[in-house]
């Protein structure tokens, strides 16, 4: 590997580039929703064609719009910096911790589904992330605490010099 390919920078510094990119994308989604907040509807114990085309239709638009677009990227690119922190062997305990859950598994789908391509709208790698019920505390926890572990390198490389 070449100067020119690194710059010299540890891969920790190429990772650290995809965690900002994740949170940039956090930023613009919930920019997003703050604009055009979502409303889920309810379905009735025994909904009718008119409900249910409601709840799809709403599910298009959230999914097509600023606000499914940027939450699909900022997930993607998210299991991204998931993915780079394995390979590269990093460790931090509350990390470690919430990188064990299943969630992980369900998100690298997600990520799948974003950035290939899929012939069902729906699929079941969007619905299985989505169904999960700590998915979104969850993926704001994963989130933050990447914050803090870069934060953190950060002030320590700054305390060596």
């Amino acid at each position: 590997m070449s100067l020119q390919q690194t710059a010299g920078l540890p891969a920790i510094v190429a990772l650290h580039r995809y965690s900002m990119h994740a949170n940039r994308m956090r930023q613009h989604f919930e920019a997003a929703l703050k604009q055009n907040p979502s409303k889920p509807r309810q379905l009735s114990p025994k909904p009718n064609i008119t409900e249910i085309a409601a709840v799809m239709t709403d599910a298009v638009r959230y999914s097509a719009d600023d606000r499914g677009m940027f939450m699909s990227y900022w997930y993607g690119t998210l299991y991204v910096v998931i993915e780079g922190w394995k390979q590269l062997r990093l460790s931090d305990p509350r990390l470690d911790k919430l990188i064990k859950s299943p969630n992980v598994g369900r998100l690298k789908l997600y990520r799948n589904g974003v950035y290939h391509f899929q012939r069902n709208y729906f699929d079941d790698r969007f619905a299985g992330f989505m169904k999960s019920k700590d998915s979104v505390a969850w993926v704001r926890e994963v989130h933050s605490e990447f914050g803090r572990f870069f934060l953190e390198a950060y002030a320590r490389r700054q305390a060596e010099k």
